[in-house]
């Protein structure tokens, strides 16, 4: 029994203590291993998630277009230009006032430019008259001519049956001879004074038919002359050349001087508009004659086209004319300034990320993208592409639909990769 219980017991190798402590160790050598190769040591910043804006990436329709203002101008517009200086001797219609076609507007006095078409009326007048002197001379010349042929004509009636008579009788011998040839030189006479007689009228009426003409012309430039030295005076008459409002650029008086060429005024359509736009140079490339455009007018979206690009460049701008297409909005003004969506392009399906303040902290070469499922925002290089005016960017690379960014400033965020949106 004393044997029994003085047997040697055994000592365990590992009991459940050391094999914590062991476990233990172990745990902590893989935690310890795990932060230093798999842990994210990036550099992390906490914001409140109310304090950024969240826009999500989509697939849309994409048109590229610019913002530009243009202004409101009449879509016709007749200048009116003093043809001939003077002195304003009446003003009938002021700036404002609506004008028909061929209403007197300015009334102009110009005595020296009065006396000077009197004196040349006068000319052309007294030219007129020689030309009609000269006129009826070539006809009483006809007539002339005509008459001594007739009474060639006339005497050779006479003589010619004399003569046939007498021949036969002198043959007979029943007349004296010497009254025969007489009556026979009579007769040889004027048949040969007709012959000439006729000759030099047709060679003469050739040239009377020639003078005529050269009159007819010379008749109708007189009268062209006269006519035009007529309007001169009625030059000094400012007339409203169409129907529409008229616009002076300085209110007239009697007894202002005008000087030849110089504007006084203008005469502009009523209710057809366009809008003048002027553009930046770098997008001439891209703008042609055809090209829409929208604007957004008392609550209304309008549409445009562009139908007239100007071609000189001033100060690195051109402009371009517009119409609008199909509805006109109402109330228009000149003058009146409109905010512009040219497009510059056809729409196409492409991946869209909003416009933010961002990009003045990126330059779109990178975002905070934000992980699904978690509050955290991750810093991720992206390409964009064109700009849609001012709402949205084109993306090219790095994201794809239903990523959600964050498109405020980065400012406050620093250098940090990391953001925690609590």
């Amino acid at each position: 029994m004393q044997e029994l219980m003085d047997k040697k017991i055994k000592k365990k190798r590992f009991t459940v203590k050391k094999v914590s402590t062991y476990f233990g160790i172990v745990a902590l050598v893989v935690f310890v291993a795990y932060q230093f190769i798999f842990a994210d040591r990036r550099s992390t910043f906490k914001t409140e998630k109310d304090k950024v804006t969240i826009s999500d990436v989509k697939m849309g329709e994409f048109k590229e277009y610019i913002p530009q203002t243009g202004s409101v101008e009449p879509a016709r517009t007749v200048y009116l230009d003093a043809i001939e200086g003077g002195t304003i001797k009446r003003v009938v219609r002021e700036s404002g006032a609506m004008v028909k076609k061929g209403d007197l507007i300015i009334e102009i006095s110009n005595l020296n430019r009065e006396i000077a078409v009197l004196q040349q009326e006068s000319d052309l007048m007294q030219s007129i008259n020689r030309s009609r002197d000269t006129r009826i001379n070539i006809g009483n010349q006809d007539l002339t001519q005509r008459g001594n042929l007739a009474l060639i004509e006339n005497q050779l009636a006479i003589y010619r049956p004399q003569y046939e008579r007498q021949k036969i009788l002198i043959e007979k011998k029943l007349i004296a001879q010497q009254d025969f040839e007489q009556t026979k030189a009579h007769y040889l006479y004027n048949l040969e004074r007709r012959k000439f007689t006729y000759e030099a009228y047709k060679i003469d009426s050739v040239s009377r038919a020639l003078s005529l003409r050269d009159l007819d012309l010379s008749d109708e430039r007189l009268k062209q002359n006269l006519a035009s030295v007529r309007t001169i005076l009625d030059n000094l008459n400012i007339k409203a050349p169409i129907d529409g409002q008229l616009a002076t650029p300085i209110h007239w008086e009697v007894g202002q001087a005008v000087t030849t060429a110089q504007r006084v005024g203008q005469v502009d359509v009523v209710g057809e508009y366009k809008v003048r736009v002027p553009i930046d140079e770098l997008y001439l490339p891209k703008i042609s004659a055809g090209l829409p455009a929208s604007t957004d007018f008392d609550g209304k979206t309008y549409n445009l086209e562009i139908m007239y690009i100007y071609p000189s460049i001033t100060n690195g701008r051109f402009e371009v004319d517009m119409n609008f297409v199909g509805e006109t909005p109402k109330g228009l003004r000149r003058g009146l300034s409109l905010r512009l969506r040219i497009e510059l392009g056809q729409p196409s399906q492409e991946l869209l990320l909003p416009m933010g303040g961002f990009y003045k902290d990126t330059g779109g070469n990178w975002v905070f993208l934000v992980e699904a499922g978690t509050n955290r925002a991750v810093k991720r290089e992206v390409k964009l592409g064109r700009k849609m005016g001012s709402e949205y960017f084109e993306v090219l690379e790095g994201l794809k639909p239903g990523d959600h960014v964050i498109t405020s400033s980065y400012e406050n965020f620093g250098n940090n990769e990391v953001l925690i949106l609590n």
